[in-house]
């Protein structure tokens, strides 16, 4: 068993889009459309075969509510894995992301906070230990 897809609520998809394209680098993998509901998905460009995020339109108040809450109490919607944690820290910024932490070193790795724009708190880590 693994994990294909797991999906994050955006405000505005082709907001998300650019966010998670342009500014953290994943690509896009589908993208199609039946009637108003749009199913958009990106996928890690070491791994364009991995594991898929869908960039799900919040349309769901119930869903709304708890990504809104999340936000407000600063935790992550989702933690994304990197190798070099002040490296991409500044090729984002230098794309124009909202940090709301910088990196910082916590027991046993990095983790930095972005802004996606699109009502999420991203978690970037950097684990300074091998598994």
């Amino acid at each position: 068993m693994k994990i294909k897809l797991m999906s994050v609520y955006v405000d505005d998809q082709e907001k998300a889009l650019h966010f998670y394209t342009e500014v953290l680098g994943f690509q896009k993998k589908a993208d199609f459309s039946n009637g108003p509901y749009r199913w958009l998905t990106v996928a890690s460009p070491e791994e364009p075969e991995g594991t898929e995020l869908q960039l799900a339109l919040n349309t769901n108040p119930a869903a709304k509510t708890y990504q809104q809450a999340l936000f407000a109490q600063s935790q992550p919607a989702a933690m994304f894995f990197t190798d070099d944690l002040e490296a991409d820290y500044e090729r984002m910024k230098a794309r124009g992301a909202a940090f709301t932490q910088p990196p910082k070193d916590v027991t046993a790795s990095k983790i930095a906070m972005v802004n996606d724009t699109c009502g999420n708190l991203i978690q970037l880590t950097q684990l300074m230990w091998k598994c």
